[in-house]
Order: C-alpha cells, then sequence, then structure tokens
C-alpha cells in the first residue's frame, strides 16, 4: 500500500475507535488526515520512501488553546503515543525527523504557519508573491480523513491555488525569463564558445519552463526532487517534462545544440498556445518575451501590475 494508505488504514483501525472511546468531546474539534512533507503526502513514495521518514501513523490537527486547552492536548498526544508501534509491517520511529514530528498532534495554526506564515490561510499579497510554491503545495497535499471542526478543510481551500492577479505576476516573470534563457542566451552562449553558460541557459529555460506549466495546470510545483514525477501526472503539458529532462542532461556539442535550440522553440509554441487557449496574452507570435508582457498587462490589481515582471520569480 501506498504511505496515505496506510495511514488512512491506521487512523480507521485505532486513531478513531481512540478518538471515540477516550475524547468524544474532541472528536467533532479535530481533523485527522495526512499533510505535510515526505513523499507520501504526494503520493509518490515507493520502496526506496521507506529507507527513511516513513512510518505507519496520521496527523490530529486540533484548534488554538482556546478550544482545545493544553491538558486536553497533552492527553491526545499520550493517547496517541499508546497506539501499536507497528503495522503493515512498518514501525514507528520513536525519534523525530529532521524539522520535527511529521505525525501525531499538531495545533492547525502551527502547522500553517510554519509553511505559509498564516495560520488562518489568509495570506497578503507579498505574502502570495514570496511563500515558495513547494510550501504551499505542503499546505494543499495529501488527504483528510475526517474534519469535524471544519477549520483544516477551509484553510486548505482557501490555499489551493493562487489569485489570479498573482499567478499573472509570477506567470509574466517566468515567461520572460524563458525568452531571456532560451530563445536568446543559450544561442549567444554558444556563439562565445561558452558550453558552459549555455547549459547554464538551458537549464535557467527548464527551471522557468517547469514552474510555468505547473502554474498553468493551476498546481503548485513540489520540492524539486519530486517535480518531474508530480510534472509528468499533470493534466496538461505533462510530456513538456521529457523535452526538459532531454534539455539539462545533455551536452552542448555541435551534434546537440540544434536540437535543443529546437526543443526549447517547441516548449515555447506549446506554452504560447496554452496562453491563448486560456486567454491570457494578446499576442500573437512566437516571441515569448511579448507574451510576458501581455500576460502581466492583464493584471487588474494597479499596484501589482506596475511592480518589476520578475516581482514574482
Amino acid at each position: 500500500m501506498k504511505g496515505i494508505e496506510i495511514a488512512r488504514a491506521y487512523y480507521e483501525k485505532f486513531g478513531r475507535p481512540m478518538l471515540e472511546s477516550g475524547f468524544p468531546d474532541l472528536l467533532p474539534l479535530v481533523a485527522a488526515g495526512l499533510c505535510g512533507p515526505g513523499s507520501e503526502c504526494f503520493g509518490f513514495d515507493d520502496d526506496t520512501s521507506r529507507d527513511h521518514d516513513f512510518e505507519p501513523g496520521f496527523c490530529l490537527y486540533i484548534p488554538g488553546e482556546d478550544v482545545v486547552d493544553r491538558k486536553r492536548a497533552f492527553q491526545l498526544e499520550r493517547a496517541y503515543a499508546a497506539l501499536p508501534r507497528e503495522f503493515e509491517g512498518l514501525k514507528r520511529s520513536l525519534a523525530a525527523p529532521v524539522g520535527g514530528s511529521r505525525r501525531g498532534v499538531i495545533r492547525t495554526a502551527d502547522f500553517f504557519r510554519d509553511r505559509t506564515g498564516s495560520e488562518n490561510g489568509e495570506l497578503t499579497l507579498e505574502e502570495w508573491m514570496t511563500t515558495p510554491s513547494s510550501s504551499l503545495a505542503e499546505a494543499v497535499n495529501g488527504d483528510i480523513f475526517f474534519d469535524g471542526y471544519g477549520e483544516v478543510t477551509r484553510i486548505r481551500a482557501s490555499l489551493a491555488r493562487y489569485p489570479k492577479d498573482v499567478m499573472r505576476k509570477k506567470l509574466s516573470g517566468l515567461l520572460l525569463v524563458m525568452a531571456q534563457a532560451g530563445q536568446y542566451n543559450y544561442k549567444r552562449c554558444l556563439a562565445h564558445g561558452e558550453e558552459g553558460a549555455a547549459q547554464l541557459s538551458a537549464i535557467e529555460f527548464s527551471r522557468a519552463a517547469m514552474q510555468t506549466v505547473f502554474l498553468l495546470n493551476g498546481v503548485y510545483m513540489p520540492f524539486y526532487k519530486w517535480a518531474f514525477r508530480a510534472m509528468r501526472a499533470l493534466p496538461e503539458l505533462s510530456l513538456t517534462a521529457e523535452l526538459i529532462e532531454y534539455l539539462i542532461t545533455t551536452d552542448n556539442g555541435e551534434t546537440t545544440r540544434d536540437e535543443k535550440s529546437g526543443v526549447m522553440e517547441s516548449i515555447a509554441a506549446d506554452v504560447i498556445d496554452a496562453l491563448i487557449d486560456r486567454g491570457l496574452t494578446k499576442a500573437s507570435c512566437g516571441d515569448l518575451e511579448k507574451h510576458a508582457y501581455s500576460v502581466n498587462d492583464g493584471i487588474s490589481d494597479p499596484v501589482l501590475r506596475n511592480m518589476s515582471i520578475f516581482a514574482g520569480v
């Protein structure tokens, strides 16, 4: 079973009965699920994932001390710690992984503050612009098995996607990076005999292209080591992952440089088609720079629109 399935099964077999018998007063106030860091929270876990920080268990999210006081929270922590230490051939660790415990009793406000800077999911414009997409991905990934209080579900819904203007600002900057790195600097670096710089250009183009594809799909790009797996699962432009992998894993010799330049133009064309299909650009050419400024021009908020086009990159 996948980690998320193990967590749900462990909760149903041990967690829910524990809550119903020992904490009926808290049952309407808690949420149970598995979200946050770890490949299992994205559904990306495999046999290799089980070599560290992989164990049976789930998260119990509880509201603030004005609703669940410290004493009752401590009692719940003790009860969770007393649950069976082995399940489906996996053992719960006695030591917390780097960054703190990923299972057990967690204050809802702490969970979301650690990932977004906000305890209730209400982000300022600056927070939306600066919070890493990987952190936002951890705030909304995984699954909630039960939410008696509704708070966790509400906050996750509020964080599910970037606001439209923020998405446009980030997108416009990324499109300009793609234009500069892939459509312009890659060839110029090669013309200067700078193969290393050309590869950096290909990498910059690739990084921006990946982020662009995630934005166009309305999905947060996760931590880099899971980015390709996540990208291959996207409903649109998923094949771009294979092209990007080619760009960053091949050299820039005489036999590959023209082909790589063509691949970048192909990715650019696919992205432009997606922009046009979504009504995000009014430009009608193959130059990503012109599309970048057109996307930026469509931002409603004048303050955000007039910020540097790279403000969201």
